[in-house]
């Protein structure tokens, strides 16, 4: 590699000022109370488990418990 090149590594925003998890906990917990309603509507599809189980899994990593929403 040339000496005149940049690294690309290095690209990256150093005045960001926002966390990087702006939103991800408020979206999680809309899109639970969404897949909710469609389980009330639609009935209960594999689809719609295996997408109440993923969100399950975020919604502990943020350490929020379904029963609280």
């Amino acid at each position: 590699m040339p000496a005149n090149k940049r690294p690309r590594r290095v690209n990256y925003a150093v005045n960001k000022k926002w966390p990087k998890s702006n939103g991800k906990v408020a979206k999680a917990i809309s899109h639970y109370s969404k897949l909710q309603k469609r389980i009330w509507i639609e009935w209960e599809t594999k689809w719609l488990t295996n997408a109440i189980n993923i969100v399950l899994i975020k919604l502990k990593k943020y350490w929020i418990h379904p029963n609280n929403i």
